[in-house]
């Protein structure tokens, strides 16, 4: 069966941008900005994208169009003959399913947020009533259930009509409304009263805040984060790499998947450090800045019943363009691996996603007691992904790219550099050779370290 290819370049960098754009862009970047000190850890948050991000989203990619299959058969048509490269193919669909064993359960709450703002479920409310609103939600299993099967159905819906009709068309249609909705509530946030302290704290830099919280910790916090936003070491990307033509050098499009990344997470920024400080809040807060922070803040905005829907629209298309993604990478394993039609791998798939999000929707109210490792469900399984998985499947891909025992690095380059557009140099291959892998292991200790 011949491979489907994307139908023009901006939906290849639309897709793979929303495989990228999720909730830790627009969840976890603000708050963990906030924590540290602002416009010094934004700094090193865009070196390190650039030092360690581009590079390993280059490798992901030409694994997937040098071999034009998903992650297990794209190892073992690149792999020297006899080696077992490809067993790490069969991890990254391990890591794909287990990161949307909890992700749906995620995405559903930015779903049923919406629809709570639209319905005017907050209108009225007032400090712990707010707060309520998501315990009440996460503790009713028929609800959680809900927004999680809603999620899961309309992905692989969306997954079976195909990459262009499917995936393609549905993601262009989101995430042009994901970029318009940001720019629309960022220059909201920038015109709410003492906003512009909110937008000095985020973008400039304060080497005495930095000293606070200390700059090591400043400094790997945006190591970690560069290295997270992009989803890389579970083929997620490398699926659409597969997909791709060869009019455009790697590095390029890397470069501009990082960029939208980026900017989604930088505006993400603008619409709540000005909205915080414009209203009192802190800014650091943490993972409860989403549903329980800011729905208060639009409940003291005028018109904030309709600032909070579409920010939770914003939301909801932030984390269903991965949704739809990491679905499409599962579904491409099951036709190369097994010879699955899509019609039959969506199904069955589907079946498998719904079951193994229980746990997590489970974990939310029945299992709450649950205890993995001292982790309730959500954070154990989002541990084995971002704290393992990621970064151990990174450096698989580095190494498979970079050495002798691999593919090589005269293959990865050629590959990365065949089309038109920015070319990776030769003269970096002692650095990807010996120090990005030594940076991804500082990540991947410090990850497993206790906190």
């Amino acid at each position: 069966m011949e491979r489907e290819n994307f139908r023009s370049r901006l939906g290849f960098l639309l897709v793979s941008a929303g495989c990228a754009v999720g909730i830790g862009n627009v969840w976890k970047f603000p708050y963990i900005t906030g924590q540290n000190g602002g416009g010094v850890f934004v700094l090193f948050y865009l070196l390190f994208l650039v030092l360690m991000g581009v590079p390993v989203l280059t490798m992901e990619l030409a694994v997937g169009r040098a071999s034009g299959k998903s992650a297990v058969l794209g190892y073992k048509a690149l792999e020297p003959k006899g080696s077992k490269w490809h067993i790490h193919g069969w991890f990254c669909v391990a890591g794909c399913c287990l990161l949307m064993m909890y992700y749906t359960t995620v995405s559903g709450w930015m779903l049923g947020y919406f629809f709570k703002f639209a319905a005017g479920t907050f209108t009225g409310l007032e400090g712990a009533a707010v707060d309520n609103v998501f315990t009440a939600m996460r503790s009713n299993l028929g609800e959680m259930t809900g927004w999680m099967a809603a999620t899961v159905l309309g992905g692989f819906l969306v997954c079976s009509f195909g990459l262009q009709k499917g995936l393609e068309r549905i993601t262009k249609v989101m995430m042009l409304g994901l970029l318009g909705l940001i720019a629309l509530l960022a220059l909201h946030s920038l015109t709410l009263s003492g906003g512009m302290e909110g937008v000095k704290f985020y973008l400039l830099p304060d080497p005495g805040r930095a000293m606070d919280v200390g700059l090591g910790s400043v400094v790997t916090a945006a190591m970690n984060q560069a290295f997270f936003t992009l989803s890389l070491g579970i083929a997620a990307m490398e699926v659409f790499g597969s997909y791709m033509t060869r009019e455009h050098t790697l590095t390029s499009e890397a470069v501009r998947i990082c960029f939208l990344d980026t900017f989604v997470a930088l505006m993400a920024g603008l619409i709540i450090f000005p909205a915080c400080f414009s209203f009192g809040v802190e800014p650091d807060s943490g993972p409860s800045l989403i549903f329980m922070t800011l729905p208060k803040v639009f409940l003291h905005m005028a018109g904030g019943r309709l600032w909070g829907t579409l920010f939770f629209l914003f939301m909801t298309f932030a984390s269903f363009s991965t949704v739809i993604a990491v679905f499409e990478n599962l579904q491409a394993n099951c036709i190369d691996n097994f010879g699955w039609s899509r019609k039959k791998a969506a199904v069955l798939n589907c079946v498998f996603i719904l079951l193994a999000s229980l746990p997590c929707v489970l974990g939310n109210n029945l299992w709450s007691g649950v205890r993995i490792l001292g982790r309730d469900v959500l954070d154990f399984e989002d541990f084995l992904v971002s704290n393992l998985l990621l970064p151990l499947g990174s450096l698989v891909y580095l190494l498979f790219c970079v050495t002798k025992w691999g593919w090589g690095y005269d293959n990865y380059l050629r590959e990365a550099n065949t089309g038109n557009g920015m070319k990776m140099p030769r003269w970096l291959k002692p650095y990807f050779q010996f120090i990005l892998p030594l940076l991804i292991l500082v990540i991947l200790i410090q990850g497993l370290l206790p906190g």
